[in-house]
């Protein structure tokens, strides 16, 4: 979108081309549109952040790559888009602003409509006379409506800064373009620009709000620290700007929120221990912040923290675990309920497979053998014969129950064996 300050000189010497001399040292060219080239790209954006409807911009002749409207321009007193881009290459805010007016005062003598040597004396400007009174009075009132409206949010120190701009006789889309080219404006909704660039529709001011609202209330009922939503003076929040540029949903946010609190925070403190052991630097904040990050996929945080689940559950069972080895089970369909089933069955016989695979000269009972044959992981036919070998032995040696048997290992979590 172009540089407000460029439109605003644009229209305001269209407005007041007429000299005070009444013999211009040039005979001006009649006003055409030769030089304007509706720009799609432009025209939607300007309908996704609101500036005006699709209906508004072709009553009003469409808009430029340079951000005039159609029945604004004027060959004679309006940049090209070559010649704004020209204008403006290199330079940013009010630096822009002014290489923009500079080109357009430039453009503006070359077309003879400058009163130099008028009876008002050399140099008096071509636009001394201002818009009128009525034009005036409709700047005003779109002032007011723009005003109003974002006191609703209590937001108005973002309008306040325009009001010197009633006496260049601003419309009321004219308005709303000049906010959204402030600093103050583009930094309170900061989101809103990352989202075009990926493609996004831009969100009004009432729903960018209303997103806001719904991450703090979250936020707030599950107890999160006041850090994780507290605003500026003007709310603004870091990261509910990263969440809403990456499109993250209330509903998303909760349930980030809930996989953070319910299945590490507050789940029996040996999921935290594999999860603080998988990652060594990890603290409860990081944690929280991690799952938070909309740069992290919701799927990826999942599959980390159910293999957290799993080593936990080794870890209860008085079992080894690491990360390679929990990533592994959880691959396989593994879940914190059946790795908890799992390894009470591991448990249980564990022991006293190794001691009879030693009594035997048997290859040796290991956590991972006995892994294969309960998770039904490859491999699980081997380890169950294995299993059924040292109990065979034992048996055969003292008759009756074997004890590798007689506990949990006896059968798997689909209850096969």
């Amino acid at each position: 979108m172009a540089d407000i300050d460029d439109i605003l000189e644009a229209k305001r010497a269209v407005r007041t081309k007429k000299t005070v001399s009444a013999t211009p040292s040039v005979t001006p060219l009649a006003p055409d549109t030769s030089g304007f080239v509706r720009n799609a790209a432009q025209e939607a954006a300007a309908i996704a952040a609101g500036v005006a409807t699709k209906a508004e911009i072709d009553a009003r002749g469409g808009v430029n790559a340079s951000g005039y409207y159609g029945d604004s321009y004027n060959p004679q007193t309006s940049l090209t888009d070559a010649e704004y881009a020209a204008a403006v290459a290199g330079k940013t805010g009010a630096a822009a602003g002014a290489a923009v007016n500079e080109a357009i005062n430039k453009k503006v003598a070359a077309s003879g409509l400058s009163g130099a040597g008028t009876s008002a004396g050399a140099g008096t400007s071509a636009g001394a006379a201002g818009p009128d009174l009525k034009t005036q009075a409709e700047s005003r009132s779109a002032y007011a409506l723009l005003l109003s409206e974002f006191s609703r949010y209590g937001l108005e120190a973002l309008v306040t800064p325009l009001q010197d701009l009633i006496k260049q006789g601003l419309s009321g889309p004219e308005f709303q373009i000049a906010l959204r080219n402030t600093d103050a404006y583009q930094k309170r909704f900061a989101g809103n620009t990352d989202r075009i660039k990926k493609g996004l529709t831009a969100l009004s001011p009432a729903e960018y709000l209303a997103l806001e609202d719904g991450y703090q209330n979250l936020m707030r009922n599950y107890g999160l620290p006041a850090s994780y939503y507290a605003k500026d003076s003007l709310g603004t929040q870091e990261g509910f700007n990263k969440l809403i540029a990456n499109d993250v949903s209330a509903l998303e946010l909760e349930d980030r929120i809930v996989t953070a609190q319910k299945r590490v925070l507050d789940a029996a403190p040996e999921v935290t221990t594999a999860l603080k052991q998988f990652y060594p630097d990890i603290t409860n904040g990081d944690i929280l912040a991690y799952t938070l990050n909309p740069e992290k996929g919701l799927t990826e945080i999942k599959r980390k923290i159910t293999a957290a689940e799993i080593g936990g559950a080794a870890i209860g069972a008085g079992l080894s675990t690491s990360l390679t080895d929990a990533e592994y089970l959880r691959r396989y369909g593994v879940t914190a309920e059946s790795a908890r089933q799992g390894y009470s069955a591991i448990g249980g016989g564990l022991e006293r497979g190794r001691q009879l695979a030693s009594i035997y000269q048997q290859p040796d009972y290991t956590q991972a053998v006995a892994e294969e044959e309960v998770f039904n992981l490859p491999g699980q036919t081997e380890a169950q014969q294995k299993r059924k070998k040292v109990i065979g032995l034992e048996k055969a040696t003292f008759g009756g129950q074997s004890g590798v048997s007689s506990g949990a290992l006896s059968q798997n979590r689909a209850g096969s064996y």
